[in-house]
């Protein structure tokens, strides 16, 4: 019942200021487990003026998927992500369950700012406003993406071709013994941290550009490609 769950759980339904109500801010939010705790941390950073991509994990037990849907059926702002992949940690999937939000996000009718990924065991310590402030005081215009050029001990994840395996009882990455070729363009690789806030303008440009859509390719068997995919990207100059 739609109206309990407002009600009960307290969603906010306004913007809470003038300074909220005209910055937009779009969550991708990838879920495989814990149903009370992703619902705890949609509470905490639900703002209607917001939008927010639910990927659910195609693994995830009929019923998980289905209590999801029945919540996100409350909200017009918010959706599940079009195109589901059995996500495996460190593998190419967690990089592309972000990718399919970002398909569905540029095409909203909510006209939002930035990006912001999280996972259903993250929780915020920022108010809305907080968040906001934050970006416009120190970032405004720009992504953050931090990294530093891929240190040598990180060098076996883009040096050999790994592979996912997806199973019953467990689902895992593994190298083979195959070498990778160079990365496209002779990019120079960064590494950094899988998760970000991003311009919506870099979103656009990650899903148009040439030497993006290549470098996407290229990382499809390296391990843990979100580590460097995003960073790297936003290291290009120009």
């Amino acid at each position: 019942n739609c109206s309990t769950v407002l009600k009960a759980l307290h969603f906010i339904t306004r913007p809470l200021s003038e300074e909220e109500g005209s910055f937009s801010l779009a969550y991708i939010i990838t879920i495989h487990k814990e149903l009370e705790m992703f619902v705890k941390l949609l509470r905490a950073i639900y703002m209607p003026q917001n939008i927010y991509c639910i990927h659910v994990d195609e693994k995830s037990p009929t019923d998980y998927k289905a209590a999801v849907q029945n919540i996100v059926n409350c909200f017009e702002n918010i959706f599940i992500s079009s195109k589901r992949e059995n996500v495996v940690y460190a593998g190419f999937s967690r990089l592309q369950a972000d990718i399919n939000c970002m398909r569905d996000l540029v095409h909203s009718k909510i006209q939002w700012n930035y990006v912001i990924n999280l996972c259903g065991q993250d929780y915020p310590i920022k108010t809305n406003k907080d968040i906001i402030k934050y970006i416009r005081s120190k970032w405004n215009g720009k992504n953050m993406t931090p990294g530093v050029v891929q240190p040598l001990h990180m060098k076996h994840r883009t040096q050999v071709s790994y592979r996912e395996h997806v199973g019953p009882a467990m689902s895992y990455v593994y190298p083979t013994k195959n070498a990778k070729t160079k990365p496209p363009y002779n990019l120079t690789i960064y590494f950094g941290s899988a998760y970000y806030i991003l311009t919506k303008e870099f979103v656009e440009f990650t899903l148009t550009d040439a030497r993006a859509r290549d470098l996407l390719e290229w990382s499809r068997d390296t391990y843990s490609p979100d580590e460097h995919y995003w960073v790297t990207l936003n290291r290009l100059h120009g």
